[in-house]
């Protein structure tokens, strides 16, 4: 309630000249004949420098407002990207801790195992969070580099893209619970080459893929699928999975580290 105050007396102050020049006029105007005229008069040069002073003053006004509205946009962004820099550290550190647990478990495992199975097993686990971690700094790697160079415009075969994501999500423990299937047409008309960057196409489509298999259950099932639309091809990743909300998909589409 003091804000929405403070606010419509902010909005009002600029009025009250305007009010009390309408309120001297209806005085003057109600003293009928006796409605004072006034004459004035002064040399062209004093009228051409009070212009001049007024105008500057104007403009100087005018500079000041451009200026304080500039640092109050800066101050807006730096706020936000520290806040974003925040998130990202949170999520980064979420993902770093599932992978160095299981590592962690793992080699306990291995000092544990009873058997050579059960060694074997224990070492493959260990194995596969180990990639995990190398990918995961990889993907980092080539995030921070958008920043510092353009993106490439090359050839790309998206079959054999899409081909090089589904094998290497079919590698990863939770496939083995899950059944995922690839769909991409072959023929007549199989996918066309593209223009892009293979490195961060190939980092966008695993990402998605990798989450709907963090977050779906033993039973569920996960596709890829790819198709032309006119000028287009439409990738999609769909799963039996809880899904997101419509509410935080914008936010969470954003984050380079999202779960979504």
């Amino acid at each position: 309630m003091n804000h929405r105050r403070r606010t419509t007396s902010r909005w009002l102050l600029p009025l009250a000249p305007l009010l009390a020049g309408v309120g001297l006029s209806l005085l003057l105007y109600s003293l009928a004949d006796r409605n004072p005229t006034v004459y004035l008069s002064g040399q062209l040069s004093a009228l051409a420098f009070a212009l001049g002073v007024i105008l500057a003053l104007l403009l100087a006004l005018g500079l000041l407002m451009a200026d304080w509205a500039a640092r109050r946009a800066a101050t807006a962004v730096s706020q936000a990207a520290a806040q974003d820099r925040r998130r990202f550290l949170r999520r980064l550190d979420h993902e770093l801790k599932n992978p160095l647990t299981a590592i962690l478990a793992g080699l306990a495992n291995v000092s544990a195992a009873e058997d050579e199975d059960a060694r074997a097993t224990a070492v493959h686990s260990v194995t596969t969070q180990v990639q995990r971690l190398r990918q995961l700094v990889a993907d980092l790697r080539k995030l921070a580099d958008l920043e510092t160079r353009e993106l490439e415009h090359a050839p790309v075969d998206l079959t054999g893209l899409l081909e090089d994501v589904f094998a290497l999500a079919q590698a990863q423990p939770e496939a083995e619970r899950r059944t995922l299937s690839l769909s991409i047409p072959r023929a007549p008309w199989p996918l066309p080459t593209i223009a892009g960057d293979r490195d961060l196409l190939f980092l966008a489509v695993y990402n998605v893929l990798d989450n709907a298999l963090k977050f779906t259950q033993t039973g569920d099932t996960i596709e890829l699928r790819a198709a032309e639309d006119d000028s287009q091809v439409l990738i999609e990743v769909g799963d039996t999975g809880p899904g997101i909300d419509a509410a935080d998909l914008d936010h969470e589409l954003k984050n380079p580290l999202t779960a979504i």
